[in-house]
Order: structure tokens, then sequence, then C-alpha cells
């Protein structure tokens, strides 16, 4: 049985896939699985990704298309491994991450969920640290409370976390009702149940392009998170608390400026004290002004500098 099974879920990503996976056979601890998840795509990725096919690469095939949830469940089930990490197609692992993560594993016991710090390259060229934690050395490994130290960019996200199966078995499968913000709801339930273990080097490529979010598609009629569900674990769970109503600001935002009005019943439980004063004003703001901060944000990031509206 393979330590690792990485999870790749597959659609529409031939410019990006071969790149992925070479990124995943470059690495220095070697002993892992890699189970690709076709999601019906219908470009020449599948084409791509057979031609790496072999004892150590398997390639499972959806019969219709499911989404992306689906697809990283799909995965988790047919693991072999104990000790599960996701690469998207169009993303690329450091060669020493498994070897990172290996190494929280053996010496963090108590921790179900191992993530590393990662980097965001902006139209393929521009890289960008991620706004972590400024309290948070760049040296650091140990034990992490996500809901305290997560309240601003995430500090590992989908491509840059290794989670033990125990976790899914507990906390459940992401959930495949929702059509946004998939991780977001399953960080919640696997890091109220589990401990995590970080290391804060960068060992991981996150990939994004400006003209994409300037054009992303509505999130009007979308599926999101129910927040509410987790109020009751706040209750006894300040930190928890504080996070939820982060990303309720963060997603009540991007409902305003889609003029979708779910933004007001999202942003309604929010308590003022667990938002810094930006972020209190910007929630005040018309969707046109929020529209033209995002504007701004991402002509600034063409140039290398990268502002922040958390």
């Amino acid at each position: 049985m393979p330590f690792f099974t990485v999870i790749i879920p597959l659609y529409n990503k031939e410019k990006y896939i071969s790149n992925a996976i070479k990124s995943i056979l470059n690495q220095t601890f070697t002993d892992f699985e890699v189970l690709i998840v076709n999601d019906c795509s219908t470009d020449n990725s599948i084409k791509i990704a057979t031609e790496f096919e072999s004892e150590k690469i398997r390639i499972i095939h959806h019969e219709k298309n499911k989404g992306l949830a689906a697809t990283r469940n799909t995965g988790i089930k047919n693991a072999k491994a104990n000790y599960v990490a996701f690469l998207d197609a169009d993303d690329l692992w450091k060669p020493h991450f498994l070897e990172k993560i290996f190494n929280l594993i053996q010496n963090f016991s108590e921790a179900r969920i191992f993530g590393t710090n990662y980097e965001e390259i902006w139209d393929e060229t521009v890289k960008m640290p991620h706004n972590n934690s400024d309290s948070l050395p760049k040296d650091f490994v140990g034990y992490l409370n996500f809901f305290k130290i997560n309240i601003k960019q995430g500090i590992y996200n989908h491509g840059s976390v290794c989670i033990h199966k125990e976790v899914f078995e507990k906390a459940g499968y992401y959930n495949e009702n929702i059509q946004l913000s998939q991780d977001l709801d399953f960080n919640i339930r696997a890091n109220y149940h589990f401990k995590l273990a970080y290391d804060a080097s960068v060992q991981m490529s996150y990939f994004m392009q400006t003209d994409n979010q300037l054009t992303r598609s509505s999130i009007v009629n979308k599926t999101i998170p129910n927040y509410d569900a987790y109020e009751e674990w706040a209750k006894s769970n300040p930190d928890l608390k504080k996070y939820i109503d982060f990303e309720r600001y963060v997603l009540g935002k991007r409902l305003k400026k889609n003029n979708d009005s779910r933004w007001k019943d999202m942003i309604a439980p929010i308590e003022a004290k667990n938002l810094n004063w930006k972020q209190n004003v910007l929630l005040k703001l018309p969707s046109s002004a929020l529209n033209l901060v995002d504007k701004i944000k991402l002509l600034l990031l063409k140039v290398g500098v990268k502002p922040s509206t958390y």
C-alpha cells in the first residue's frame, strides 16, 4: 500500500495536466500513487493523462459530469493510501511537498490534517507571496489553530494540504450539493474535529488569471455554504465564530458585487467586532463601488502589487 494517494480532479485542462503530473513524479518522497479522476473532459486532457498511466498512476472515469466535489470524493473513496493529497490539474507542487508533509506526519502524531504554505502565480509570470498571518514566522513548523490563524487569506489551499482518511470518516466528505466554496465548508468540519500540523515553507504554486477574475461567471443561483449550520459549534468556540463571520463577509461581499440578494442574509449574523474597520466599511459600499475596488486591485496585480481588502 502506498503511503500517499494524490488525487487530480480533471476537467478540460489539456494545457496544464502534463506539468501537474510531472511535478508529482518529481517529488523527493516517492512512496505514492496518483489517482486521476476524469470528470468527462471534452478536450485532449484525458488523452494526455493516459500517456502517463502506469502501475503508479491510475485513471478513473465518471460516466457523466458531476462537478469538483463529487470528483474529489470519487478519488477519496478509491484511494489506496491512508493519507490523501490533492492537486488541481492546473497547479504545481514544489519537489519537496510530499517530503515536508511526511515529516509533519512523523513529528506531529496528534494531527490528522497537514498543510504547507503556497505561492500565487498571476498570469503565469507574476509571483505573489500569499497573505499569511504576520505573526507566523516563515520557518514555522508545528500545530496551528486553523480558525484563529486563518482570518485572512487561507494558510493552506486545496493543493497544499494532506488529509488522513479518518477525517473523512468523522467529518464527512465534500458536500456535493454546494456549488461554491466547497473547500471552506469542508475545512470547517475537518478542523473542528481534528488538529492541524503546518509547515510555513512554500511548497505549492497556485496559478491564477487576472482576466478570469475580472470576468468570472456569476454566482447567482449557485448553491452556497450554509454557515448557520455551524453556529451551535461556534457558541463554545469563539475562534470558530470569528472565522465563520469572516467567511460570511467574504461571500457576502461577493454576492453583493453580483447583485445577488442573498448577500443580506449572508451578512446578517455577522458580529461587527469580528471584522476589522476596513471590512465593516466595505460591507456598506454599493455593488458598483465594490466592483471598482476589485478592478483596481487586479490592475495592481498585473504590475506586481498585491493589495488586500481583508
